[in-house]
């Protein structure tokens, strides 16, 4: 039975229990594999020990090549979430439920005061999947470090420039829920965590305007509506380390699983190009809700990731047959941070022979 935590300025409500558990890691786990360094993975688990990490994993050709931690526990991925609603996105643009040249207009898409004009609400959902929206407008579970970089409204026509923009990606989950008639965690449930065969139960709640301090109960999922900001929710996912490599493994399928096309293959390819570049001196990119790393004269190929909070780390290298999966329980004081991610990296491709 799940605890729901009183609120000083919000309520929560459950909206959906579904009890059966996954408990087989549906991956073939392999400890020796050949391709891996067992001396330098050492190295790797006394960093993880000491900086706070609460686990990472690396899959190799469909087998796990290390786990390391707590990768059955459950917490918060942050903004992994987008790589979820990607996934989610390219089943139903392929089957025809959405048409990503519908603007916001033709959506009956609004906000609270001040509400969108003309030039935003004429942006796509393309626009919306690039974070090109040139909507400017609050939103619920921004960051200081988004608000730092936000533009003024009408600065910019959409699609005209990159902005990370929370409303962007809560807008998406409104209207995918919109079109297809049910909840983000129920088509993440049905069509993605149970084919897979995730540990995924699909328990998730509403909580309004929570207190910054609010404790996050044992469930798999929440909506956060900030409703001072905007009328679209934050969508939250709570996953094991397990469940994303899982999630990763799919994407490194070309988005087939044990013969079946869950995603389509042309999708991933299309929504893992960079429409806009982040990061010049690092050759990273943004496609549709995944971050990208653009080949250049150090790397021939591509991949992609998506971070959150600066610490979690889902990755996928298809050139190396590889996923990488790393997590810290940020629902609760933690001390690793940006430099300790990135030694954490620096150590994972070291080990790899």
């Amino acid at each position: 039975m799940h605890r729901i935590l009183p609120l000083l300025t919000g309520i929560f409500f459950l909206i959906n229990l579904n009890s059966k558990a996954q408990n087989q890691f549906p991956l073939d786990f392999n400890k020796n594999d050949q391709a891996f360094s067992s001396a330098k993975l050492d190295t790797l688990t006394n960093f993880l020990e000491r900086s706070g990490s609460s686990s990472l994993i690396i899959l190799h050709k469909g087998q796990v090549a290390y786990e390391w931690g707590e990768t059955q526990k459950k917490h918060t991925i942050h903004s992994i979430r987008k790589a979820l609603l990607n996934s989610l996105y390219g089943i139903y643009v392929n089957n025809g439920t959405i048409d990503t040249t519908l603007t916001l207009a033709e959506l009956e898409i609004d906000d609270i005061e001040p509400s969108l004009t003309k030039s935003e609400k004429s942006a796509t959902i393309a626009d919306l999947l690039r974070s090109r929206s040139g909507v400017y407008h609050n939103a619920a579970a921004v960051s200081a470090g988004m608000l730092e970089n936000m533009p003024q409204r009408g600065a910019h026509q959409p699609n005209e420039a990159y902005y990370y923009n929370n409303w962007d990606f809560n807008t998406l989950g409104h209207i995918l829920e919109k079109l297809t008639g049910e909840s983000v965690y129920d088509l993440f449930y049905n069509d993605i965590a149970k084919p897979l065969g995730m540990d995924f139960k699909n328990n998730y709640i509403k909580a309004i305007d929570p207190a910054e301090d609010w404790e996050i109960p044992e469930v798999d999922g929440f909506y956060q509506y900030e409703t001072s900001k905007s009328r679209f929710p934050a969508f939250h996912f709570r996953l094991s380390a397990r469940d994303l490599a899982l999630f990763g493994q799919l994407y490194l399928n070309d988005g087939n699983w044990a013969g079946k096309q869950i995603i389509p293959e042309e999708w991933i390819e299309v929504s893992t190009k960079p429409f806009s570049i982040t990061d010049k001196n690092y050759g990273i990119g943004y496609g549709m809700l995944w971050s990208v790393l653009i080949p250049n004269e150090n790397r021939k190929t591509k991949s992609y990731f998506h971070t959150g909070v600066g610490v979690h780390m889902l990755a996928v290298y298809p050139s190396s047959d590889m996923v990488l999966v790393h997590r810290v329980d940020t629902e609760k004081e933690y001390s690793f941070h940006k430099g300790h991610f990135y030694k954490m990296i620096s150590l994972v491709w070291d080990s790899k022979l």
